[in-house]
């Protein structure tokens, strides 16, 4: 029992036994709670508790209703848990510690504005869920529960996102990689 927690207590595990262990979590989310991981729901969950406090339509829509009901979730309490478990592996490891941003990597290759910086997570963020929106889900539910049910589209989408993910870099990062 000793080496688990020491291995616990390391600050970085292998990409190899994270993944392990995350395609662990996903079967066992289907076979105990029968969920598929995802995330990007838990926002239009919230969206819709927050705004039916607003307003009394939320409650009449028909999205609200049937398509991504106003309640906390599978996809809410899931990210409760990690941000949870986040946090337990921060203060196990020694590594928590609060930080403000911008970071060193983003003063590096941006500068030091921490509007700018706010901003640009911002932009990003409503980008990223406006797609996920589209896509009908987001990373975690297309390339972890897709590829875990050999969806064809969950295994295009995993190979599209480490090519555009090592294009980005490249363009962000230019020959400055580190490990």
């Amino acid at each position: 029992m000793s080496w688990l927690i020491e291995k616990l207590r390391k600050p970085r595990w292998s990409p190899y036994a994270a993944g392990a262990l995350l395609g662990v979590v996903a079967i066992l989310s289907m076979l105990i709670a029968d969920q598929l991981l995802g995330a990007s729901g838990t926002f239009e969950n919230l969206a819709g508790i927050i705004g039916g406090w607003f307003s009394s339509t939320v409650s009449d829509s028909i999205y609200w209703k049937y398509v991504m009901p106003a309640a906390i979730s599978w996809q809410v309490i899931l990210m409760v848990g990690i941000f949870l478990g986040a946090l337990a592996s921060s203060l196990l490891s020694g590594t928590f510690k609060w930080r403000f941003l911008p970071d060193e990597d983003w003063k590096l290759n941006r500068g030091p504005n921490i509007a700018k910086r706010w901003v640009t997570a911002f932009i990003g963020g409503l980008i990223l869920e406006y797609g996920a929106g589209i896509a009908g889900g987001c990373t975690s539910g297309l390339a972890i529960s897709g590829t875990l049910q050999l969806a064809p589209a969950g295994l295009l989408f995993i190979m599209g996102m480490f090519a555009s993910g090592i294009m980005t870099s490249i363009i962000i990062h230019g020959r400055r990689w580190r490990a």
